[in-house]
This record gives C-alpha cells, structure tokens and sequence, in this order.
C-alpha cells in the first residue's frame, strides 16, 4: 500500500478509542485513511483482525507487510488503485492474512472513497472484519448445493426411467426402454446386461451394447461366480469399485469386457415379492467407486425394473392365454368352397396399459350347407376380454349347428339370440349371416345390430348392401322381438361379398357412413384376388390403429366349370310384416329367374303368393317358404308353404263378384302337381312346377 505523506490528519479526540457500537457488535473493526498524508489510522478491532499489538502498528500501511502475504496485498492494491482512478465511490475485496501463529485467515475490507471538488481522492474510510466463517459457510453451502443438485440429478434417473417404464407391456419393451441410447445416458451406464430366472439357471435376455455379449454367458448357474449369480444367490447387491476388483473377484468375466474399458459396475437383483425374478448389471466406464446415495439410487432404480419386468411378463402370460383361447375359438381351417373363392382374416385390438384387453369376440366362420350351399358369419360379441372370446367361442358353434341343420338364415339368428340370452350373460352381439347359393348366385343374407356388407362388382366398383336388421342376438329374445326380415340378392360370376366387423370401419371422431365410403374407396382400388385384397385391408387397419380387433371374411363367386342342378331357398314371413313378404316374392323371383325358369317365373310368384297369404289368413302364426331345385328324369320346382296349424286347406265357392276362395282354384290350374304334408303340430302345403332342361354346356 503506498505512502502518501508524512502528517498526521486532525482526528476527533476520542477516536478510535470509542469504536461505532455498531460495529463492535457486528464484529467488524474501523480505519481512517488519508491519502494525502499516507497515514491510516485503525480502532483496536482492527489491530485484532490483523492480529498486530498496537506498539507493532505506526499508522502506516506498509507495517502490516509482515500480516498480508505479497500476493494477496498485490491483489489489494490492484483493487484500491483501480477505484481511485476510474472515480468510483467504494470498493470491497477478500484478502488473507497470516497471523502471527503461522496460520492463514479469510479477511474482508470495505472502503468508501471521499473526494474533493475537483474529483480528486483525499480519504478513504472504511472497515474491516474476519471472513473466515463466513467463507465457511458459503463453502458448506456451495457443497451442499452440489450434493442437492447430485441427490436430484440420481433420483431424476429413477423418476426417468421408472416413466419410461410405464410404458412398457412386454418384456422386450422393457429392454428396448433400458438399451436405448437416452435410457443408458439417463443410467449413466456405458453397458447393461439382465438375465431371467429359469429354474436354477440365469438366461440371459439383453446384452448392451452392441459386440459387448461374453460368449458362454447366455445361459448361467446360479452357482457358478459370477456377479449377477450371486446378486441372484444372496438377494443383494454386487457394487464393483475399480478393474482391478473386478479383474481379481470374477476373472472369467473380466477377461471377456476387457476392451469394453471399465471401470466400476453396479449388480442388481430383480426381487419381487422376496423372491428373484432376475437380476440386471449396469456397467460404467468413467468413474470409480459408488457413495452411499449412489448405492441406495441404483437399489431403487433395481426394484422399478423388476416391477415393471414382472408387470410384463403376467402381461405375455395373460396374452398368451387370452390368444390361445380366441385361436381355438375360431375355425382352425377355413373349408374349400367349390365355386368360390374365400380368405379369411382376424387382428387383434390394441390397447395400450390394459393387460388382456387385445382380445375380443369378433369372430368369422364359413360353414357347408347341404344342396351345395354355403353359409357365411360375421360377429362382434361385446367387450374385451376373454370372457367376451368365451361367449363368442360357444355362440359361434351353435349358430353353426343351427345353420348346419337346414334351418333358414332368420330361424338360424333367432335360435342364437334364444340361445345367448340362456346363457346369463351380460353380453349381447352383432351379427350377420348370409346363406349362398353359387350356382344360382342367390344370396339370403340376416342382420342382427351388425354393419352392412359390401359388394365389389366385377368391374371394380364397390357398394354398400341394403340388409334390413333386427336386434343384436341376446337383446331381441330378451325384448321378444325375435323376427329378422331376409334380404335376397344376386352374387354374378366375379363378384365379390365382403363381410367385417366394425373395427375395420370405424374410427374415433369419425361418423360410420365415412368409415363405409373409406372402406369402398379402399376396396376399389384393391386387388382382385381376395387374399391379397384382405391382406391389404387388414394392414390399413393396422396402420390406423385402433381400440378395436377386426375379423374380416371375402368371399368371390366364380363361374362353374359345369352346370349344377338343384338348390334350395326359404324365406320366414311373419303376420303382419308387409316387407318380409316383399322380401320373400323378391327371392321366389330371383331364384327362378337364376335357375333358368323365366317362363314360368310369374306363374311361380302368383301361386307361391297365394300359398303364403292362406297361410297367414287362416293361421295364427308365421309362415316358413321355401323354394327348391329337384332334378330327376324332368327338373322341377317346388315351392313349400309351413305353418303351425293341423287345419288343412279346402276349397271354397267364391262366388260371382268374390274374391276371396280363388287360392287353391289358382294353385290346380297353374302347378303340375300339389299336396298336403302333417309336419309336427302343422302342415305343409306344396306343388311342383316342370320346367324346361338347361342346355347342354357346350
């Protein structure tokens, strides 16, 4: 500090005997500084803040050379001459000070500078105290700062990684989460091996990575010295501090990561329960040892794992279960269909955190029909769930059965309806059934509460079908509404029937009548061959994801190689159902004309409608048509009219102007043949018509 004169300045006579009290109580000591004279004049907490006795001070700075080390009073006169020129007001600087014990003390100095008019510096004033504590703590609390921001950063590695986690189903989601670039660096490890417990043995799931696998540790003992087996062994961790630890405790793994460049590793066993499923190493190649916190972190971060590793395995057992009873609930093969071609699929719904739930009751089925016929099934059972696939499962094989028997499609849908309403359970479905004849093309087709299907014509155009509906099967019984109307239409040679489950349609946000124009858009443009077409629809459902399974069903009608003789058709008209009788003149029409019988088409209606109307009139129930195809030494068609009355017809006088009592008059004029059958509490009235042979194929 340099001098700046010899004359002491004009001080108050008590000072500094009689230090500010304000200062005394905050421990800080006082000086007085004159520039001009160089003389600095300081209280006696000052001289005991320098540790100087007052007759080793003479007032002058340069005394105090022997307290202040040369570095430190550089530093100080740096900063003291700097503000003397650049004309600041104060100043402040820490600085050490050697006390006469040899030892160092952190020391802080305050000055104001106080200048005269022309800006020139004449006096500082100022204070000084011991730092030393405060330094301290200010050191404590940068380290405890340090050690904050270090518990944070470890527990944020459990929080990441534990919410990583969540996401997992599978336990290869659980490796791809812990393998991946982020989930290491969240880890801070360099490399991460996990084995799984199988019976006394560690088979070793994921190894990462990539070239770090040690050849002969896929498969481990539990016995055998390795790290991981005796974290498995002891159901305790394994903390390796430095390669040389690791080279001398397990030498047969040392020598296998020895280009890997590590140099810590941390063991973990995957305890569920008390009991190891498993156990995960993470190794580090950039640091040594692990603190205590460290340890307690990577301990916690083991049981989240584990948590999530066994969340997914119940979750592949759950799985593996819920597939295999939808797999043996729907039909194992799909049977060859002469005259068609079919192709069948079925996807599972996706939802994500919902163990079980990528299973459902949608379900598909083709089922030979006797005469040759065929019967195709759509359904969707409600709910996801096994149960759903159970009720799904037993509701396939009795519809089956009740198609199998010959009874006509709305007998068929309302016999299952009876049936899944028995049943006691909460669940109703839709479904749709159609019954085809491929050498006529004739299709009669029931809807229960299921979506309409389409047609794809053989030029690529694509619609939507018209099927009036019922009831979805288990809701119609239980409401007593168990009438379904058949609708009657014509499969031509190329065309194609598709039948799907509402998972191929809908989408969320997005009203139905959209979904079925997407739908037709898509299968315009598809494939021809039906299996390509269905493999490109069930892709596009997977693409767009979805909270639904699908089950989709194709079937192409082609043209015969010969032409085939016989067939059957049947209609269920209920009283009072003006439309199910529309719908039954609609298939005697359809079914005539495609038998090659036109001449004779209207002669077929008019009797048949004569049949049906006597049937409803004088009986209290519903009438049950059918229309066949009989071959023999002449074709011939029959049309057969069930009710449930013993009552048998008979011919009445109509009268001049009447009307009424014309019907059976009709039916001997127009048919070959006529009769009467008893069929179990009723009758069944029937005639034949002959009709001209089909040509020859040339």
């Amino acid at each position: 500090m340099a001098d700046r004169g010899a004359s002491a300045p004009s001080l108050p006579d008590d000072w500094p005997d009689h230090p500010d009290p304000i200062l005394a109580l905050n421990r800080m000591g006082s000086f007085d500084w004159d520039l001009d004279t160089g003389v600095m004049q300081m209280d006696a907490r000052a001289h005991e803040i320098f540790d100087v006795r007052p007759d080793e001070y003479d007032d002058r700075p340069e005394s105090l050379g022997k307290r202040v080390p040369p570095g430190e009073a550089r530093r100080l006169d740096t900063t003291v001459s700097q503000a003397l020129k650049d004309g600041s007001e104060n100043y402040g600087a820490y600085f050490r000070v050697r006390c006469r014990d040899g030892s160092l003390r952190w020391t802080h100095t305050q000055g104001y500078i106080r200048r005269d008019e022309t800006g020139r510096p004449r006096r500082i004033i100022g204070i000084v105290r011991d730092a030393t504590q405060e330094l301290a703590d200010s050191e404590a609390r940068r380290e405890q700062a340090a050690q904050e921001d270090a518990r944070r950063r470890q527990t944020n590695v459990v929080q990441l990684t534990t919410a990583a986690l969540a996401h997992a189903r599978t336990v290869q989601d659980v490796i791809d989460v812990l393998k991946d670039t982020h989930g290491l660096t969240h880890l801070g490890a360099t490399s991460l091996v996990m084995g799984l417990v199988e019976a006394d043995r560690i088979r070793l799931i994921a190894e990462g990575p990539e070239d770090s696998f040690v050849p002969g540790t896929e498969v481990t003992r539990i016995d055998e010295p390795y790290p991981m087996s005796e974290a498995v062994r002891t159901l305790s961790p394994r903390f390796i501090e430095s390669p040389e630890e690791f080279a001398e405790r397990y030498p047969r793994l040392w020598q296998g990561i020895t280009g890997l460049n590590i140099t810590s590793a941390a063991y973990l066993p995957l305890i569920v329960q008390a009991r190891p499923i498993g156990a995960m190493g993470l190794l580090y190649s950039d640091r040594r040892g692990f603190s205590a916190e460290e340890r307690n972190v990577l301990v916690a971060l083991g049981s989240s794992i584990a948590q999530s590793l066994q969340r997914a395995m119940f979750y592949e057992q759950e799985m593996d279960l819920a597939q295999g009873l939808q797999q043996a609930m729907l039909p194992r093969t799909i049977p060859s269909v002469p005259g068609a071609d079919v192709a069948v699929r079925y996807r599972a719904a996706t939802i994500g955190g919902s163990v079980g739930r990528d299973i459902g009751g949608d379900w598909y089925d083709l089922i030979p029909l006797p005469g040759g016929r065929v019967g195709a099934v759509i359904g969707d059972v409600q709910g996801h769930d096994t149960h759903a696939a159970a009720v799904m499962g037993q509701l396939r094989i009795v519809l089956r059965a009740y198609a199998a028997e010959g009874h006509p499609p709305a007998t068929v849908m309302a016999r299952a309806s009876v049936f899944l309403h028995e049943l006691d359970t909460d669940r109703s479905a839709t479904c749709l059934y159609a019954e085809a004849d491929l050498s006529t093309g004739v299709l009669q087709m029931v809807r229960a509460g299921h979506i309409e299907p389409l047609v794809r014509r053989t030029d690529g155009s694509c619609h939507r079908v018209f099927v009036s509906g019922g009831l979805p099967l288990g809701l119609s019984a239980e409401f007593g509404r168990l009438d379904y109307p058949v609708s009657t239409m014509e499969l031509d040679p190329g065309d194609t029937l598709l039948l799907c489950t509402d998972g191929l349609v809908e989408q969320p946000g997005t009203d139905l009548d959209d979904g079925m124009e997407a739908l037709s858009a898509l299968v315009t443009t598809g494939p021809g061959d039906v299996r390509e077409l269905a493999d490109r629809l069930i892709d596009a459902a997977g693409e767009r994801g979805g909270g639904d399974d699908v089950a989709l069903l194709l079937l192409r009608r082609r043209a015969l190689d010969s032409p085939r003789s016989g067939g059957r058709f049947q209609q269920h008209v209920a009283p009072g159902d003006p439309e199910a009788l529309s719908e039954a003149r609609r298939m005697i029409r359809t079914a005539v004309s495609s038998w090659g019988a036109r001449d004779r088409a209207d002669e077929v209606e008019l009797v048949a409608d004569e049949m049906i109307t006597n049937a409803l009139m004088h009986t209290e129930g519903a009438a049950v048509v059918t229309l066949r195809a009989l071959t023999g030494s002449e074709r011939r068609l029959r049309v057969e009219v069930e009710d449930s009355s013993s009552a048998l017809p008979r011919r009445r006088d109509a009268g001049e102007s009447g009307v009424s009592g014309r019907g059976l008059l009709l039916v001997e004029m127009l048919t070959d043949v006529w009769g009467v059958e008893a069929r179990g509490g009723g009758k069944c009235v029937w005639c034949e018509f002959v009709v001209a042979k089909e040509p020859d194929p040339v």
